[in-house]
């Protein structure tokens, strides 16, 4: 059974890790039905950040073709001007998460759209419509995480693709990231549901050459690297 989600605004938000690294908190959007949301950030050099946003409603779907339940798949994904990233899917360990991101790739989805989001030493962060944080695909999904009560063994090491999501644990949609470096604190907190077996490169060419807004690692509109394309290999 399919449900549809709420839509809620929500800021891309910023967390520090002890060890200086960026820590991934917030970033992903429903685009249905409506509802608002506020968001505060700081951030303080102990390493630190605090948060508040208004509580936002988003029910679980179950989505995508039973194909992509189980075991490993693979995906291209084409950035303009930069060059191609490949990564493999493990459906065996997050299924729902592999399913929902095949589903949208073979609707096209992801077509045209952009990497919004950049943090050198971290990650890059694309896959949102509305290209600023705040939006997603027409349904949400389960957070494949231990926080949420799902084992998830992948690690965010450099590599590793994830789901992209607000405070709210079963709101991820649509965005995802790519880790640039190791952070593994956002083990059981994010689901991890693949790594790019390759085009690292390409992931270190965008975090060495896309300019930023502000130290949360946004990027204007006109200097956000293309999605051309992402496909389904198997």
């Amino acid at each position: 059974m399919t449900r549809t989600c709420r839509r809620f605004r929500m800021a891309p938000l910023l967390a520090i890790a002890c060890a200086c690294v960026c820590c991934l908190v917030a970033l992903a959007g429903c685009s249905t039905a409506s509802a608002s949301s506020s968001s505060t950030v700081s951030a303080a050099s102990t390493g630190s950040a605090s948060a508040t946003t208004s509580s936002s409603a988003c029910a679980t779907a179950a989505v995508g073709d039973a194909k992509y339940s189980t075991g490993l798949h693979h995906a291209t994904i084409e950035v303009e001007g930069y060059g191609t990233i490949q990564v493999e899917l493990n459906a065996s360990i997050a299924p729902i998460t592999v399913s929902n991101f095949a589903r949208l790739v073979d609707e096209g989805f992801y077509d045209g759209l952009t990497f919004h989001r950049v943090i050198s030493g971290f990650m890059i962060q694309g896959g949102d419509p509305k290209g600023n944080g705040t939006g997603g695909s027409d349904q949400c999904i389960k957070g494949e995480f231990s926080k949420n009560g799902v084992v998830n063994t992948l690690s965010h090491t450099r590599g590793t693709i994830s789901m992209a999501r607000s405070t709210n644990y079963n709101s991820a949609s649509s965005q995802f990231f790519i880790m640039q470096a190791d952070n593994t604190s956002l083990d059981g907190q994010y689901a991890a549901f693949g790594h790019v077996t390759s085009g690292m490169d390409v992931v270190d060419a965008i975090c060495a050459n896309v300019p930023t807004t502000d130290s949360n690692g946004t990027v204007a509109a006109e200097n956000q690297p293309k999605i051309t394309s992402i496909t389904m290999v198997d």
